[in-house]
């Protein structure tokens, strides 16, 4: 008890030295934005015990600039086992570690690692000895907005890796500390010059003794025990400094489309997944990351609604948990079991196919298989390794049979395919083979995938309805034989440039078939991060012409959204002019335009039009070579817009000119008869541009326009002249959210 006590009294006398000092170093120092003004220059440091060397991709402290790019001591991103300077993209950091020393510390050992950076010069410290070295071509200065992170890599790390382990004390220094000023400090003891961040957890304090920073906040299962941050692994982190919550201007986010509340961040994927109508009700489920659950806390959200207006957000319908055989909720589907009951089919990540069933009418609770993976993702050593792959599933009862479409398998001759397996109950299932095999070699590339599948009766045929990663949505139309899908065209719903993704369909009550995508967001990380994102297409509609052709047009129950009805006279487009339609003028509106091509090569449509023509978004009909096409190159003025390929590249980009080939246009395939005319209903969203050209195509895109005043509608016509025989405007009413806390 006298050495507690002594130890005690010690702890307490150097704890008010150190508030002594560092209270004078506050003072001196001045307001926080004084003191985080212009710093390059600078040192970290963390005493930090890893609870095991196989971990990969956490961090022991990092200074995040907030608005992206980082400096941190990151443990095994690169190579096992190595520490590393960690910098967005590696920009600060050496790609070539395998000469690194491994780390050989016991659990729960204490370590001290620092990265010291001056100038172009970075250097890496474990206790107080050189482990690495190198020059970067630009250092990174970051100043009031900043954030200390501990354990995450940093506040837009993609894969929200984590360090597993605990931190006795993390420091950040103004300048370049020398070897000599860094084999002096030690652990909750002041030492060596002022530090401009402190967090020694003593007390069970999360608070930064030298007042730089706010104190900080725990995330996840992130804790404070014994004097040390512990992160028990999984989601565990703390943050001090700029992260904020996400937050948006309703004037300038979709009113009438569906999207993510801005709690949940920046979501991707968003992919819609588990739609059913059911009950005198529309369920829709998506994608979205909880940063409270492990491994990235992939999570199904749920939303219900009996006409496609009202919309109400319920409790989330699937969750990774503890004791789960998966570690997050990938892409599946809902169908009806024997016994009449819905059940929702995922791929479980590192698991393989999962299932639930429904416990209430409301789809609110539902209970997983105990013996999830039902399809299990196959290991060396398992028969079926190599013969397949288990990735985004489609499950459907069929002649009292269940069938599931494995997505993500290949076929020898680099064709893309499913692979279909069977089973009486759920639980034993026997591989059947290869699910198709696209007639045409045209149709897709080597590089192409069929993901997220959706296969279902369309009319007299059958569709199957997926992606490709590397382009986006697409539908195969064709018969079924047996155990075979046999296409018999391929259609793409989406070209590079375009932004529609992941599709997903549900049968409604009277027969059709209404399906939904997400609509990605072509703006740069940062500025997701500060409103969150995670867009919906509108409801359409997918259907068969006579010829077999298939047919997409918005859901009819769109239309309730109508208000207040604009309207422009007929007009004459002039070869090489554009007329604006007087009386039609908004950022939330259906626009429905009639145009006679006449001699014209294009006649188009230009919307969100500044009156300056500094922004404009244009939809063209090439009538010489029957394509539809979306002009983006003056869509925005801002520099966090940029559009790549895939349709969700621009995640990776910090600002728009690190994108190095950025699409300005695309084009779909449109080929009208003779003497028809172009048929536009072109739907408005703040950002969302939906045009949909006589029910036979749709092009999408979101383009955050920058002004304003970016509300005007103009009509064209290039290499002859046309003519507008009609258009009208309907302003649109939001859609309606109420919220469910779930019974």
């Amino acid at each position: 008890m006298r050495a507690a006590m002594t130890t005690s009294r010690r702890l307490a006398t150097a704890a008010l030295a150190a508030l002594a000092l560092l209270g004078a170093a506050a003072a001196e120092a001045g307001p926080r934005k004084d003191r985080m003004r212009n710093l390059t220059d600078k040192t970290l440091v963390a005493w930090v015990a890893l609870a095991g060397l196989d971990q990969r991709g956490g961090s022991a402290i990092t200074l995040d600039s907030g608005a992206g790019p980082f400096d941190g001591i990151v443990y095994a991103e690169i190579e096992p086992r190595r520490w590393m300077p960690g910098s967005e993209f590696w920009k600060r950091t050496p790609r070539e570690q395998a000469a690194l020393r491994a780390e050989t510390s016991a659990p729960g050992q204490i370590v001290q690692m620092a990265a010291v950076y001056r100038g172009r010069e970075v250097t890496l410290y474990r206790n107080g000895e050189e482990y690495a070295r190198h020059e970067v071509q630009e250092p990174l200065e970051v100043g009031e907005g900043s954030a200390v992170v501990l354990g995450l890599r940093h506040l837009q790390a993609g894969d929200r890796a984590c360090l597993a382990g605990e931190i006795e004390d993390a420091r950040v220094y103004r300048g370049a500390l020398t070897p000599a000023e860094l084999g002096k400090l030690a652990p909750n003891r002041p030492g060596g010059p002022r530090p401009l961040a402190w967090f020694s957890f003593e007390g069970g304090s999360a608070a930064d003794r030298a007042g730089t920073f706010a104190a900080g906040r725990l995330h996840g299962a992130a804790a404070i025990r014994g004097g040390r941050l512990v992160l028990p692994g999984g989601i565990a982190y703390m943050v001090a400094g700029a992260e904020v919550s996400a937050k948006r201007d309703p004037a300038r986010w979709p009113a009438y489309h569906l999207t993510a509340p801005p709690e949940e961040g920046v979501c991707a994927p968003f992919d819609p997944n588990g739609c059913i109508w059911w009950k005198g009700r529309y369920h829709l489920m998506y994608i979205y990351q909880d940063p409270a659950r492990a491994n990235g806390g992939h999570t199904w959200g749920h939303l219900s609604s009996p006409d496609l207006v009202h919309w109400t957000r319920h409790p989330p319908a699937l969750a990774p948990e503890p004791g789960d055989a998966d570690e997050g909720t990938f892409s599946g589907n809902a169908f009806i079991d024997k016994d009449g009951v819905p059940m929702l089919c995922w791929f479980g990540l590192e698991a393989g196919v999962c299932v639930a069933t429904a416990e209430d009418d409301d789809l609110i609770r539902w209970r997983k298989h105990p013996a999830n993976p039902i399809i299990p993702i196959p290991k060396p050593g398992d028969p079926m390794h190599g013969r397949y792959t288990v990735w985004d599933p489609y499950l459907w009862l069929d002649d009292g049979v269940y069938r599931c479409l494995l997505g993500g398998n290949r076929l020898p001759n680099g064709k893309d395919t499913l692979y279909l397996c069977r089973s009486n109950d759920l639980v034993h299932w026997e591989p059947v083979g290869p699910f198709y095999e696209h007639a045409d070699p045209g149709w897709t590339g080597e590089d192409e995938d069929c993901s997220c599948p959706d296969f279902f009766r369309l009319g007299d045929r059958w569709a199957l309805l997926c992606i490709s990663h590397r382009v986006g949505a697409r539908v195969y139309v064709g018969r079924r034989e047996g155990e075979r899908f046999l296409p018999e065209r391929h259609v793409r719903m989406n070209w590079p440039g375009g932004m529609f993704f992941a599709p997903e369909s549900l049968r409604a009550a009277d027969g059709r078939r209404i399906f939904w995508a997400w609509v990605t967001d072509p703006r740069v990380r940062p500025a997701q991060n500060a409103t969150g994102s995670g867009t919906m297409s509108l409801p359409r509609e997918l259907s068969l012409a006579p010829d077999g052709t298939p047919r997409i047009a918005p859901a009819r129950e769109t239309e309730a959204l109508r208000r207040r009805r604009h309207a422009a006279n007929p007009v004459d487009l002039p070869d090489g002019e554009d007329v604006t339609l007087r009386g039609i003028r908004g950022d939330c509106l259906e626009i429905a335009v009639e145009i006679a091509v006449g001699t014209a090569r294009e006649v188009g449509l230009k919307v969100r039009c500044a009156p300056d023509g500094s922004e404009e978004t244009a939809i063209w009909y090439d009538a010489e070579r029957g394509v539809l096409r979306m002009d983006m190159s003056h869509s925005s003025l801002s520099d966090e817009v940029t559009y790549g390929q895939p349709p969700f590249a621009s995640y990776g980009f910090q600002r728009a000119a690190d994108n190095p080939k950025p699409y300005t246009r695309f084009e779909a395939p449109l080929a009208l008869a003779p003497g028809e005319p172009l048929r536009l209903r072109v739907y408005l969203d703040r950002p969302m541009v939906e045009a949909f050209a006589n029910d036979r195509q749709c092009v999408t895109q979101q383009v955050f326009p920058s002004r304003r005043d970016s509300v005007l509608v103009r009509a064209g016509a290039r290499g002859g002249v046309a003519h507008v025989r009609s258009a009208e405007a309907w302003e649109m009413a939001p859609i309606v959210y109420r919220k469910d806390a779930g019974r």
